[in-house]
C-alpha cells in the first residue's frame, strides 16, 4: 500500500500541474532554461535570491561550479566542491558512504540520528532534503552547484542557519541527444553513465540520466575480508518537460532513484585493544570490525515537480511540489575489533512530503517574490548499542520515531532607487512542530529481537516518552548595494538564522531529575531532560564584488560577524544503568544534548577569477588563476556543562568543530585550441588549518593543517562530439582524518585524555577503548572518456 506521504504527493502534484495549464499565456518572452555558472567571471549567473541574477550583483556570499567546470576537473561527488570554497566542510559522516556533514562558517550538523537536524540546507532542484541520509550526492548530469554562505533563512527557511547547498540538475535539450561517459582508474574504479533525451513534439520532452558508481576499497576488513571503503551505486534520473523555450509555461517532472550497496565503512583504530591486546594495524584504510547485520544498504528515491508560469510581464507563478523517501540499513562497529564492544546495528527510514508556492514580481525597479512552504517529515531510527563484554552482553535498543510538520510565509524584494543604489528587504514567518515517540529498552544476553538478537528483556524502559513542541520564529533580512558601475557592487547585509528544537532519541529518561522535588518522575520532567531549544544566529556581512581589467579580474571579498545562541551539542557519552542479580552499576550508553551557550563567529573571505594571458603560445589560448582563501575566528563565549550536578562553563576548553581556521585554494588552468578541437590543464592545490572533529579537543583524532594536490588534463575533439580526460586527485597521497568516534575517560572540565597504566587512554565504554578514526581518500588516477550523438 502507498504511503499517506506518497498519496498526498501525487494529489498535491496533480493539483499543482493542473493549476499551471490552467494559467493564462500573456507572457511575450521564453522561459529560459536555468542558466549555469559559466568560466567567465562577467556571465556567471545564480538563483542565490530564487531568481536569476549575475553573481556581482547578488548581495550574497555565494560560490557557483558549473556542470562543464565540475566535469573538467574530474569531480566525483558534491564533497569535493568544499576544497575550492571558503569556510566550507563537507564529508561523509563518520561511518557511513552516504550520509552527508555539513558545516558552512562554523555551523552544522554532525549527528545524522533523527531528533538532529543539519544547519546547512541541501537542495535538489530546490526541493529541500530534510535528513542527511543519501544526501552525500554524485556529480553527474548536473547543470551547476552553487554554496550559499551565511544565514539564508528568509528564502530558504529553517536549518539554513549556516548556508545552502544548491544540486541543480540539466533541463533537457530540444533535439535529440545521446552521451556516454565511462571512467576507469586505480582501486578498480568503473564508472558508467548514459545520459538521453529526445522530443515528443514540439514542447514536450523527455529523458533520462542514468549511472553505474563501482570502486573496489581503499582497505579491506581484516576480519569480514570485505573490501574498505569501497563503492556500490546505481542510480538513476528521468525527466518529462513541458513547455520552455519560448513557451510561457514550463512544467519539469522528475524522478529519481539511487542504490548504494557499499560494504559497511570501518574506522581504524588509532590505540591497541585494551583488553585484547590487538596491535594498531598499518594501513589506516584497514579495520578489523566484525558486525555484519544488518546487511549494508541505503536506498533514497523522489518524485518532484516545478512549474513556472509566466502570468504576463509583472508576475511569475512557480510550484515546487515534492515527495522523497530513504531507508538505510547500517552495521557499524565503534570499536573496530572483532569482539561485540561497542557495536551499533542501526535502520534509518526518513519520508518527506514538501509543497512551495511562490509568485514572483519583476515591476521595473521592484523585484522580489511572497511564498509559502509546506514540510510534512517523518525520520524514524532504530538501533542497538551492544556491550556484549560485561554481563553476559547488555544491549541499549533504541527506537525514536521524530515528526515534523512546517508551515512558512516569507516575502523578500528589491527596490533600486537608480542603477546605482538599491535596497532589498525581506523576512519569514516559521511554524514549526515537533513530535517525537522515544523507547530504550535494555536487554541482557544478546541483541534486540529487532535485529534477530536473543536479549531478554531487562527491567522496564529506561526511556518511555511521548511529546511535542511547538516552536515559532519571524527571520528578517535586510541589504543595501552601491554599484558604481554595473561591474562593481559595495553591499552590507544583516540575517537571522533559526532552527528548530527537539528531543535526544537516545537520552535516558530514567536520568531525568526532579526538579520539584516530589519524588515523582513526572513526563514535564522527562520532557523537560530530553528536549533542546531552538538555536540562532544574527549575522552582519559586508562586501565587495567587481569584475576588473575589462572583465579579465573577477573579485568577491566579504567580511562577517555572527552572534550564535543556544548552539545545539548533541553528543553521546558513556553511563550506568542498574540492573542484575544483585543490582549493580551495568556500564551503558546514553545521548546528551544540551544548549551551549553562546558563539561568536568572525572572518574575511576572498575569491577571485584572473585571467592572467592570452594568446600567449597559440591564436585563441588562455591562462587562468582561480583562488579562494577564508579566514573565520570562531570561538565559544559560553558553554555551560552539568559536572557533577552543577553547571559549569567550559567554553574555555571547548573548539567549534569541522572549521578550520583557514581554508585557501588555487586552481591555475590553461585552454588552448588543438586544431578544431581544444585541450583543457588545469591543477588545483588545496589547503585547511587545523581542524577540530569534536568541540573537546582530541589530539588523537583532530588533523593538523594538510593540503592537497589535484589536476586534470582534457582533450575536447571538434565539436564537443568527445573526449578523453586524465585525472589526479589527492596525488601526493596525504592521509588525513575526517571524522571518528571516541568513549575514553577524559577530564569534564578540559577534556584531557585520562591514560590508564599502560600509557593509553582508559576506556569509558567497553573493555577495548573506542578510539577511532575514518580518513579521506588516498591517491586516485582515473581516465574519463564522453561520446555524444
Amino acid at each position: 500500500m502507498p504511503s499517506r506521504h506518497s498519496i498526498r504527493a501525487l494529489a498535491l502534484a496533480s493539483a499543482a500541474w493542473s493549476g499551471a495549464l490552467a494559467a493564462p499565456a500573456f507572457a511575450q518572452d521564453a522561459t529560459p532554461p536555468q542558466a549555469a555558472a559559466q568560466d567567465d567571471a562577467g556571465t556567471i549567473v545564480v538563483t542565490a535570491r530564487r531568481r536569476e541574477e549575475t553573481l556581482v550583483s547578488v548581495p550574497i556570499a555565494v560560490s557557483a561550479f558549473s556542470g562543464a567546470q565540475l566535469e573538467r576537473g574530474g569531480a566525483i561527488d558534491i564533497t569535493e566542491i568544499a576544497n575550492v570554497t571558503p569556510n566550507t566542510t563537507l564529508e561523509a559522516s563518520r561511518g557511513t558512504n552516504s550520509t552527508l556533514t555539513a558545516f558552512i562558517r562554523g555551523v552544522g550538523q554532525q549527528d545524522p540520528v533523527s531528533g538532529f537536524e543539519q544547519g546547512v540546507g541541501i537542495y535538489l532542484d530546490d526541493v529541500y532534503l530534510n535528513r542527511p541520509q543519501g544526501a552525500l550526492l554524485d556529480i553527474y548530469d548536473v547543470e551547476r552547484i552553487e554554496v550559499l554562505r551565511g544565514p539564508q533563512g528568509t528564502l530558504y527557511g529553517r536549518n539554513t542557519i549556516g548556508g545552502a547547498v544548491k544540486y541543480v540538475t540539466k533541463m533537457l535539450p530540444q533535439d535529440f541527444a545521446l552521451k556516454l561517459k565511462g571512467t576507469y582508474g586505480s582501486y578498480d574504479q568503473a564508472d558508467g553513465i548514459v545520459s538521453v533525451s529526445a522530443p515528443l513534439g514540439d514542447i514536450v520532452r523527455v529523458g533520462g540520466a542514468f549511472a553505474r558508481l563501482s570502486r573496489g576499497g581503499f582497505g579491506r576488513n581484516l576480519t569480514t575480508g570485505q573490501d574498505n571503503y569501497n563503492k556500490d551505486i546505481w542510480a538513476g534520473r528521468a525527466t518529462f518537460e513541458m513547455g520552455g523555450y519560448g513557451e510561457p509555461v514550463l512544467v519539469r517532472i522528475t524522478g529519481d532513484y539511487s542504490k548504494d550497496k557499499s560494504n559497511p565503512r570501518g574506522g581504524h583504530r588509532l590505540i591497541p585493544g585494551q583488553f585484547s591486546g590487538a596491535p594498531v594495524l598499518d594501513d589506516v584504510f584497514d579495520t578489523r570490525g566484525g558486525l555484519r547485520d544488518p546487511r549494508q544498504q541505503v536506498k533514497s528515491y523522489g518524485l518532484s515537480m516545478n512549474v513556472t508560469a509566466e502570468l504576463n510581464d509583472v508576475f511569475t507563478l512557480k510550484s515546487i511540489s515534492a515527495w522523497r523517501k530513504d531507508d538505510s540499513a547500517s552495521p557499524i562497529d565503534f570499536d573496530a575489533l572483532p569482539a561485540v564492544d561497542v557495536d551499533v546495528p542501526a535502520y534509518y527510514r526518513n519520508e518527506q512530503l514538501s509543497q512551495e508556492v511562490q509568485l514572483q514580481v519583476d515591476a521595473g525597479p521592484l523585484k522580489g517574490m511572497i511564498g509559502f512552504y509546506y514540510l510534512d517529515a517523518s525520520a524514524d531510527t532504530q538501533f542497538d548499542t551492544r556491550i556484549f563484554t560485561t554481563l553476559n552482553g547488555l544491549t541499549a535498543f533504541t527506537q525514536a520515531d521524530v515528526d515534523t510538520e512546517t508551515y512558512a510565509i516569507f516575502g523578500d524584494f528589491t527596490y533600486d532607487f537608480s542603477p546605482q543604489f538599491s535596497v532589498s528587504a525581506g523576512g519569514r514567518y516559521t511554524w514549526d512542530k515537533r513530535k517525537a515517540d522515544i523507547l530504550r529498552q535494555n536487554y541482557l544476553g544478546g541483541g534486540s529481537p529487532v535485529f534477530g538478537g536473543a536479549g531478554l528483556p531487562f527491567g522496564a524502559p529506561s526511556t518511555d516518552f511521548r511529546g511535542d513542541a511547538t516552536y515559532k520564529k519571524f527571520t528578517p533580512r535586510v541589504s543595501v548595494s552601491y554599484k558604481p558601475t554595473p561591474d562593481h557592487n559595495i553591499y552590507a547585509s544583516y540575517s537571522k538564522g533559526f532552527k528548530g528544537g527537539g528531543f535526544d532519541p537516545r537520552g535516558v529518561g530514567t536520568n531525568a531529575p526532579d526538579l520539584n522535588g516530589d519524588g515523582i518522575r513526572q513526563d514535564s520532567e522527562v520532557a523537560s531532560f530530553l528536549s533542546f531549544r531552538p538555536e540562532e544566529v544574527d549575522s552582519y556581512e559586508v562586501g565587495y564584488k567587481g569584475n576588473l581589467m575589462d572583465g579579465a579580474l573577477y573579485v568577491a571579498l566579504a567580511g562577517f560577524y555572527a552572534d550564535y545562541k543556544d548552539v545545539q551539542i548533541p553528543g553521546s557519552v558513556a553511563c550506568t544503568v542498574t540492573g542484575g542479580t544483585p543490582p549493580r552499576p551495568i556500564p551503558s550508553f546514553c545521548g546528551v544534548v544540551s544548549n551551549a551557550g553562546k558563539a561568536r563567529f568572525k572572518g574575511l573571505e576572498f575569491e577571485s577569477n584572473a585571467r592572467l594571458g592570452r594568446d600567449m603560445m597559440a591564436s585563441g589560448d588562455r591562462l587562468n588563476l582561480q583562488t579562494a582563501i577564508g579566514y573565520i575566528d570562531a570561538q565559544y563565549r559560553e558553554y555551560i556543562t552539568n559536572i557533577g550536578g552543577v553547571p559549569t562553563d567550559v567554553a574555555a576548553f571547548r573548539r567549534v568543530q569541522n572549521t578550520p581556521k583557514w581554508t585557501a585554494s588555487g586552481t591555475l588552468s590553461y585552454q588552448a585550441p588543438v586544431g578544431d578541437g581544444s585541450i583543457y590543464a588545469g591543477t588545483t592545490l588545496s589547503w585547511r588549518s587545523k581542524t577540530y572533529q569534536f568541540e573537546i579537543p582530541n589530539p588523537y583524532i583532530d588533523q593538523k593543517g594538510y593540503a592537497l594536490w589535484d589536476a586534470s588534463i582534457v582533450y575536447t575533439a571538434p565539436n564537443d562530439r568527445w573526449s578523453l580526460g586524465l585525472h589526479g586527485k589527492n596525488i601526493l597521497d596525504k592521509e588525513y582524518k575526517t571524522s571518528g568516534y571516541t568513549f575514553v575517560a577524559a577530564n569534564p572540565v578540559t577534556g584531557a585524555i585520562v591514560n590508564n597504566a599502560a600509557g593509553f587512554p582508559t576506556p569509558s565504554l567497553g573493555r577495548e577503548g573506542t578510539l577511532t578514526a575514518f580518513y579521506g581518500n588516498p591517491r586516485q588516477v582515473f581516465v574519463t572518456g564522453t561520446v555524444k550523438f
